[in-house]
């Protein structure tokens, strides 16, 4: 991997963390702390310097079918703002959007993952977004940048607009359905998340993911592109719709790393695994511990709730720690123990 400049904030955590917060899929409950509601208005509460600030969240999200179930996309609000709000609501955006990329910098991130796909759905209107998007997120951090979409005009828009003084961007992601995207990324230069997804159906086992990783690290390398600048993605599912999930997953990357060696890096999006859970927070770290044990070396994660020191502090003698490693190894059948132990508070 390519040498990670530092800005004084905080160091570069041990494992190679792709900071998730800029991201247009992330969402808040309406009705939750982070929604404040004044009369007719409504706003995204946050922290700034000078105690809590309060974003506009435009009517015509508010009158959206996201809202009516209860969500909306936090980031999406900040960029609408930030382009084309008028006045303090502009301003507001953009400090919102700053404070997500310093906040992950600080937290350790070795990069700063920015999708706007769901910003809209005109792909030059996410072009547009994803250009502007990375000159915020680049005067604010001096980390490089993960570009992730799922459309190749996107990715190469992001990845032109990277600052060619830092170290290399990334591109999230290849896969062997995406191979305009590894196309792109030997052109660039850049780093890559490589998918497990199949050419045209996603893995259920550990096979299947090891199959398709063995097929797209020959097309990677065949395009110039080393074990160096690789990070594997084993496709984490959630263990609410099939406990098989978390055991295919940690297989994989076990046979990852013996298959491909130590050089190629292993990531993933690990708070996907507990989607449909409760404890939330609990079944990420300790999957995260569980993937790191098994030959990972990095996560697609929020740097302040995934790193190293968080991993670092559980304690697997621990009830929480046990009932969570059951549920994400298949041992707690459909998950009754865990849940029964959240409900009635034990954990």
């Amino acid at each position: 991997m390519a040498e990670q400049k530092t800005s004084g904030t905080g160091g570069r955590d041990a494992l190679i963390l792709i900071g998730e917060k800029l991201h247009c899929t992330r969402v808040y409950r309406t009705d939750g702390k982070f929604v404040k509601k004044d009369g007719e208005d409504h706003y995204i509460r946050y922290r700034g310097g000078d105690g809590e600030r309060l974003l506009p969240i435009p009517a015509g999200v508010t009158e959206g079918d996201l809202w009516q179930r209860g969500r909306v996309r936090q980031c999406a609000v900040a960029i609408a703002q930030g382009m084309r709000g008028a006045g303090e609501a502009a301003g507001l955006g953009v400090d919102y959007l700053r404070r997500l990329a310093q906040s992950q910098e600080a937290d350790g991130a070795h990069f700063l993952d920015l999708n706007v796909d769901e910003y809209a759905s005109d792909d030059g209107e996410r072009r547009e977004a994803m250009v502007w998007l990375c000159g915020i997120a680049q005067e604010a951090s001096g980390l490089p940048l993960a570009i992730d979409s799922s459309s190749e005009s996107v990715l190469r828009a992001g990845l032109g607009a990277c600052d060619e003084d830092r170290a290399r961007p990334m591109l999230n992601s290849v896969s062997l359905e995406r191979m305009d995207a590894a196309d792109l990324a030997a052109e660039t230069g850049a780093e890559v998340v490589a998918s497990a997804a199949g050419s045209e159906t996603m893995p259920e086992t550990a096979e299947d993911r090891l199959n398709n990783f063995e097929n797209l690290v020959r097309a990677l390398h065949d395009r110039g592109i080393g074990d160096e600048r690789i990070h594997l993605d084993p496709l984490v599912m959630p263990v609410a719709t099939d406990a098989g999930h978390g055991p295919a997953v940690l297989e994989a990357i076990r046979g990852a790393r013996k298959r491909f060696g130590t050089e190629i890096h292993i990531t993933g999006g690990f708070s996907n695994v507990s989607f449909g859970l409760p404890k939330r927070r609990l079944v990420n770290t300790v999957f995260a511990r569980l993937c790191v044990e098994a030959g990972a070396d990095g996560g697609i994660v929020d740097p302040a709730h995934i790193n190293s020191g968080a991993l670092d502090a559980l304690d697997p003698e621990g009830t929480p720690f046990r009932l969570a490693r059951d549920l994400l190894t298949g041992q707690d059948d459909f998950g009754m123990q865990f849940i029964t132990a959240a409900r009635e508070g034990e954990i």
